[in-house]
């Protein structure tokens, strides 16, 4: 089965005056379709890096990325915005809606840049936001809403324009544990039922704990790739 994101030998070197340091060194990985995969690192390893390298945010100063067997290293950032926005999904720590929309804006913003016309956006994000417990909120703003439900906003928002892979960064960081296993409860139902891509970073044992595949990253190498099954959400039926 054909990886939809690979890394290989990926060095990412900073420049800071006369010294170059090295983010991640020689990274060979790859997100298989259908895969739930958490990267783990302490701060300063180097996951946030890798993640700009999986979600095509950042170009490597060595090696090469490809994307569904395809390398991008002559694409355009037109290009490269295009691929994004059809095959990825992202979820960040700090939710990153705009204030002055509805949560039902907020989500369809994406299909906005896709082209999708007034009536597809709406059903869409209508769609997903019932999806994510929302049903009520749909046209509250930002402000009225707490972090938890920010958070499904910015999750459904990420689905939206149905992308092969999703990548939360640090999803539950700014959430109490309750708000948080409600967030990756959602990640994982995806994960299931739509066969969804997810790629979590995090620096938590919890919330890695997850995923079926951990990633470990220090001082920009992976140190262990692993199968690590969690024994409540992915053991056998019996």
């Amino acid at each position: 089965m054909e990886a939809i994101i690979k890394l290989e030998n990926v060095w990412k070197i900073y420049q800071l005056g006369k010294v170059q340091v090295p983010a991640l060194r020689g990274v060979n990985l790859e997100i298989k379709p259908g895969s739930f995969v958490a990267i783990m690192g302490p701060s300063g390893s180097g996951k946030s890096t890798l993640l700009n390298m999986i979600g095509l945010l950042d170009v490597p100063s060595q090696g090469k990325i490809f994307v569904k067997g395809k390398d991008i290293a002559n694409f355009s950032e037109d290009q490269l915005a295009f691929l994004r926005g059809k095959t990825i999904g992202f979820i960040f720590q700090e939710f990153n809606l705009l204030p002055n929309l509805t949560a039902l804006e907020n989500v369809a913003l994406p299909m906005v840049f896709q082209k999708a016309s007034e009536k597809e956006q709406k059903e869409k994000a209508t769609e997903l936001l019932i999806k994510v417990g929302l049903k009520d909120r749909i046209n509250h703003q930002p402000a009225e809403l707490s972090g938890g439900e920010r958070q499904r906003v910015a999750i459904a928002r990420a689905f939206v324009n149905n992308p092969e892979i999703v990548i939360a960064d640090e999803p539950t960081g700014n959430l109490d544990s309750s708000s948080g296993k409600l967030i990756m409860d959602i990640l994982v139902d995806f994960h299931k039922r739509e066969k969804k891509t997810i790629v979590v970073v995090t620096h938590d044992s919890i919330i890695a704990s997850y995923s079926q595949e951990i990633i470990n990253i220090k001082d920009g190498q992976i140190i262990t790739n692993h199968q690590e099954i969690s024994k409540i959400l992915w053991s056998p039926a019996k």
